[in-house]
């Protein structure tokens, strides 16, 4: 069977099967050979085919990997815990974001210490203006979900009224462009803070509030799938998630 995740990443991209190969020193008779026979290239090769193209090795050859071998590199993906939200340093948001080149993601019930925060503000607006895709999921105050979150942590009605109060805060920022707001209705197992290839994922535990909660510093190496996990969940809820409404 053909090589189609190859294929369909190379016509995206407008990139040809010949620039491929000449970018990362083969023949193009051996990028070829990887598309039409679904031939599995050396390791560093398909490194090198995954970081031209932007996306992750395991993408593109699924069982190249052995369980053992992703499960090393996921391993290797953690880079710390913090044992509660509180205690991840202060700058380390702003730091976190600081660094994101194409991508900023923020995925949160409420999130108000990063809504009350000016300086981490003033950092999303500056990379929206500088090109990065800013998006920030909160959660639908009106949805059963946040209603029945606010019950788990024992905050009941404060939970829509910690949303309600971010957007009064994110009001300016919600005005820049690059800048993508929306609405979602799940069950959130935790919320992530997405800088490029690195996360901060808030777990949430029933009975206690998100700030009480571990935070696991993620960054994503080539053949872990741990990133990718969160990434993916970032994503279904993106897609299902609608526009907040321009007050």
């Amino acid at each position: 069977m053909p090589n189609e995740r190859l294929r369909a990443t190379l016509l995206e991209q407008g990139l040809t099967v010949a620039t491929l190969a000449e970018s990362i020193g083969v023949d193009h008779k051996t990028v070829e050979r990887w598309i039409t026979k679904d031939r599995t290239p050396y390791r560093r090769h398909r490194y090198a085919v995954a970081s031209r193209l932007g996306v992750d090795e395991t993408f593109l050859w699924p069982d190249a990997l052995s369980n053992e071998q992703v499960t090393a590199a996921s391993s290797s993906e953690l880079v710390t815990i913090y044992p509660h939200r509180s205690t991840v340093p202060r700058d380390a948001w702003g730091r976190l974001f600081a660094t994101a080149e194409e991508e900023i993601g923020i995925l949160v019930y409420a999130g108000l210490f990063l809504s009350e925060d000016t300086g981490i503000q003033r950092t999303l607006t500056d990379k929206a203006k500088a090109g990065v895709r800013v998006r920030i999921l909160l959660g639908d105050p009106d949805s059963p979900q946040v209603a029945e979150r606010g019950t788990d942590e024992g905050v009941d009605d404060a939970m829509s009224a910690k949303i309600r109060n971010a957007l009064v805060l994110y009001k300016k920022l919600r005005k820049q462009n690059g800048v993508e707001f929306r609405f979602h209705q799940t069950v959130l197992y935790n919320s992530i803070y997405r800088a490029d290839d690195q996360l901060l994922v808030n777990t949430h535990v029933y009975g206690i509030t998100a700030a009480l909660a571990p935070v696991w510093h993620l960054r994503r190496i080539a053949g872990g799938d741990l990133v990718n996990t969160y990434l993916e969940s970032f994503e279904r809820v993106w897609e299902s998630a609608t526009p907040i409404p321009e007050e």
